[in-house]
């Protein structure tokens, strides 16, 4: 066991998200994940920007972060989003409480009462070349 693929952003507490905009210009932002496996899980809003466009380009780089995303640590590591379906969001929202414990459910469920649960949609990123 020990080390996954996505090395400390695998057990980091946040994992700065890079995703492209259409011209290429790399956009980062710090959130929660948690490994499923080989995949890692990340939790968002549904209307984020970075939903929009990993919806067009699903290339992304995760890398561990501090909670403020300015303060990058271990390796960037280039992987493939997936936009979860309902199922596969109430696992990764699962697997987020798992993780952070009392600030997770309290984050989870405060955000699923003000948005709803359509309002927040979970991530998937597997490694862009399995090793």
């Amino acid at each position: 066991g020990g080390m996954s693929g996505f090395g400390e952003a695998g057990t980091a507490k946040y994992v700065a998200l890079t995703t492209f905009r259409k011209d290429g210009t790399p956009v980062s932002t710090p959130l929660w994940a948690a490994l499923d496996g080989d995949r890692l899980v990340m939790w968002t809003r549904t209307e984020s920007w970075k939903v929009k466009r990993i919806r067009r380009n699903p290339e992304v780089i995760v890398q561990a972060c501090d909670a403020r995303g300015k303060v990058l640590t271990g390796e960037p590591v280039s992987g493939r989003a997936e936009i979860l379906d309902a199922a596969g969001t109430e696992r990764a929202r699962g697997l987020i409480i798992a993780k952070y414990g009392v600030a997770g459910r309290i984050t989870v469920l405060g955000s699923t009462l003000r948005r709803g649960k359509g309002g927040t949609i979970g991530l998937s990123i597997s490694l862009a070349s399995p090793a």
